[in-house]
């Protein structure tokens, strides 16, 4: 679905990502992790246009995205930024049907499309109606994921979208969102800085430092089968901070 190509990204004299050769497999979920700054949002970034490659190439579906295309390739991609993203001035319903209203679909269509997103994310038809202000957190970030799906993209990436939910409501998104990769089979890029979430949700874990990636792969080979020390302590630095946490509050 998505290959980079000796991919080089630049800010300034600072490079966020260094030559960078990543195969990413359609219909399944790759999930990038790392600590801040390693260039795991930068990566998403440059998948969804937003940022061009200082030098190489990324292929989306075998096509080079490029300044000619990348309006169109969007329409294939759904994006959810960290906290939802949505415009306050407009009503639930008006921000996930904004793409499709653009495009000029039809109204059957897109109440049609409506009615299965709603479905899909469990979210109770009155709320559509209300603004984001008026709304919940995960109410929020189930309104972002129906914008994002509007279109039926092949891809959906996802910049650490539960980050600034409270544990509880965070644990339910992640099951529903679980569930949602499940039945949906679409390739699905994810953010995100907790290694447990990524076990949970990644087919595959891209573990970066420094604006490289240091290992690519299932979570079990990165536990047992670690690429370098930085990997091995990654990943342990995660399990005692869990372990500290139960520990306290026991």
């Amino acid at each position: 679905m998505l290959n980079f190509k000796k991919v080089v990204k630049r800010y300034g004299k600072i490079t966020a990502l260094h030559s960078t050769n990543l195969h990413i497999v359609a219909e399944k979920t790759t999930v990038l992790i790392g600590p801040s700054g390693c260039g795991k949002s930068t990566l998403l970034r440059l998948i969804a246009g937003l940022e061009t490659p200082d030098e190489g190439e990324i292929r989306f579906a075998g096509t080079p995205l490029a300044p000619s295309n990348i309006n169109e390739l969007r329409h294939r991609m759904g994006y959810v930024i960290q906290e939802g993203g949505l415009f306050p001035h407009f009503t639930a319903e008006r921000n996930v049907t904004l793409m499709a209203r653009q495009l000029n679909w039809p109204g059957e269509r897109i109440n049609h499309r409506l009615d299965e997103l709603t479905d899909l994310v469990h979210l109770p038809e009155r709320l559509l109606h209300h603004y984001p202000n008026e709304l919940s957190g995960g109410q929020r970030q189930r309104i972002s994921l129906m914008r994002a799906l509007m279109l039926d993209p092949d891809l959906l990436l996802l910049d650490e979208p539960l980050g600034a939910l409270d544990p509880l409501i965070r644990y339910e998104l992640q099951q529903e969102l679980k569930e949602i990769f499940d039945r949906l089979d679409k390739t699905v890029v994810m953010v995100t800085h907790d290694i447990a979430e990524a076990a949970f949700f990644g087919h595959s874990l891209v573990l970066m430092r420094d604006g490289k990636v240091v290992q690519h792969g299932p979570f079990q080979e990165l536990a047992h089968q670690p690429a370098e020390s930085f990997v091995a302590h990654f990943v342990e630095a995660q399990r005692k901070q869990l372990m500290n946490l139960s520990q306290a509050l026991s």
